[in-house]
């Protein structure tokens, strides 16, 4: 019977539309990035639209519906992982979020630079195509934006992530920095009197980054290599739809407009076998099995060797299994229990019964895995939005925070003990699962229907707020406030000159009556 509802969902879903031509902008040299993309676009083929994809990675399994076109952006991997080797990822956490936000200012204005002046896209500039959507990834390349111009196409846009100030701005949410941490904060949802003042100052800082650094340097760009480039400040006040990468389930619940779309675990896909020998290790694991992946960016074998060895140690002492994404064929000191492997189907072993907890690094596509299959986690952060997505997980009952620089053979022992002893963290990802996968339709069919109306209703404009029209100071009311201000200012200054001319009569009176009482006597 679910069968056939989803079924009929599809047909209404592409009612009323003809295959669309679709281009994907998804440039961000990152696996993580390439995996949220190509499933969003794979997805809008199989429905049967004509998509073209711009990335660094070329689609391994081409959609079998609809036309595909892959747009390979060569060298551009190769140059990041180049300019990786230089830098220590684990040392980032340690840097402020303002240093944080310059290194990605400078990512940005080197993927979008990159990506516009690549002679693969600068052919489809100047191609005469068009298309009737564009989706860009919203991740500091805002100079694609005004691809969706010049290909006469309704901008979509795309967030990895959930709703935040970086995002409310460009369609007309609004943000409250008493309630709404910042991203690269890792505050909690509940802050005190010290964090929400910490946290405006930052909402302030970034915004000013923004408007006065970021914005400008990215409207150069697209203005450079694209003729007759739109100004990016109109740009980013016609959007049509906002799809983000965020579920009920996983964030806190926020304000969202009509525009703003969430299809959070959409890339999530039914789960394949395992290969034999992983299937074979997960299936006679009687004590259970601790899987520990760092992710795609973060690479294992670049850990500090103090680090490294205390979870060996760790390790070592357990009677479950272990399974370690490691990126080496060897591991000094690799315990028994452990088994190793330089890539691993993360989904298909979060799904495996035997799998008892997941230490990860709090990335938002594992933390949507391991919410999706009900598995609990160990969280050990090190940057960008891992932070807030493990206190996340922690507020929400079903994981453990242990800071990177807290990492020590005891604490990890520890923390693994309770996490797998304790029932109440499996019973609340459990629950958090059922959420997840409690919804009508598909998250992937919600984004599907969301492009084609977008495309059936010649860009939505519908759903576009007033608040777009008004400058950030007017929105904010500072004008109002300003205003109101100054006729206060204005009215005590009057009111103290009245009070002080009154004052002033009466004295004058007094004093007049006095002389004239002297003058009789």
């Amino acid at each position: 019977m679910k069968s056939v509802f989803i079924f009929m969902f599809c047909l209404l879903c592409t009612s009323g539309i003809d295959a669309a031509r679709i281009l994907g902008v998804f440039p961000m040299p990152a696996p993580s990035h390439y995996f949220l993309g190509s499933a969003l676009m794979k997805g809008l083929a199989e429905a049967g639209h004509d998509v073209t994809m711009i990335s660094p990675f070329p689609v391994k399994d081409p959609p079998k519906n609809g036309s595909w076109r892959d747009i390979i952006l060569d060298g551009m991997m190769e140059d990041m992982e180049e300019k990786f080797k230089k830098i220590d990822l684990f040392t980032m956490q340690q840097q402020s979020a303002f240093s944080t936000i310059l290194f990605l200012n400078f990512m940005g204005q080197s993927t979008t630079e990159k990506t516009l002046s690549h002679p693969k896209v600068q052919e489809l500039i100047h191609s005469n195509e068009k298309f009737d959507v564009v989706i860009v990834s919203q991740f500091v390349t805002d100079g694609l934006k005004p691809l969706a111009n010049h290909f006469q196409g309704h901008l979509v846009l795309f967030s990895n992530t959930a709703v935040n100030s970086w995002l409310n701005h460009l369609v007309g949410n609004p943000t409250l920095p008493s309630f709404h941490p910042e991203v690269l904060l890792g505050l909690p949802k509940r802050m005190n009197f010290f964090e929400r003042l910490s946290n405006t100052l930052f909402y302030v800082l970034q915004r000013l980054n923004l408007e006065l650094w970021a914005y400008p340097k990215q409207n150069a760009l697209s203005k450079k290599y694209i003729p007759n480039a739109v100004d990016l400040d109109l740009v980013n006040r016609n959007v049509s739809l906002l799809l983000l990468n965020s579920h009920t389930s996983l964030f806190n619940p926020q304000p969202l407009l009509p525009c703003m779309v969430e299809i959070g675990g959409f890339h999530i896909s039914p789960s394949k076998k395992l290969p034999q020998d992983l299937q074979k290790y997960l299936d006679e694991a009687k004590q259970g099995v601790i899987y520990f992946s760092m992710g795609s960016n973060l690479k294992s074998n670049r850990l500090p060797v103090e680090k490294r060895d205390a979870l060996l140690k760790a390790f070592g002492k357990r009677k479950e299994k272990v399974l370690w994404k490691w990126e080496d064929d060897t591991l000094p000191g690799q315990p028994p229990n452990v088994k190793l492997g330089k890539w691993l189907p993360q989904q298909e072993i979060l799904a495996h019964p035997n799998v008892k907890v997941f230490i990860t690094h709090g990335g938002l596509l594992s933390t949507t895995e391991t919410v999706y299959h009900g598995v609990p986690i160990v969280a050990i952060p090190v940057l960008g939005d891992q932070q807030m997505n493990a206190r996340g997980a922690e507020q929400a009952g079903y994981g453990i925070v242990l800071p990177f620089p807290e990492l020590t053979e005891e604490k990890l022992t520890s923390y693994l003990d309770e996490i797998i002893s304790n029932p109440k963290y499996r019973k609340n990802v459990q629950a958090r699962s059922r959420i997840m996968k409690d919804r009508e339709v598909t998250p992937l069919q919600t984004a599907v229907y969301w492009v084609e109306y977008v495309i059936r209703h010649n860009g939505a404009e519908h759903l576009r707020v007033a608040y777009l029209d008004l400058a950030w100071y007017q929105f904010y009311l500072l004008d109002v406030i300003t205003f109101i201000a100054v006729v206060l200012f204005i009215a005590l200054i009057l009111l103290k000159k009245t009070i002080s001319y009154v004052c002033r009569r009466k004295s004058d009176k007094t004093n007049t009556k006095t002389d004239k009482t002297k003058k009789t006597n």
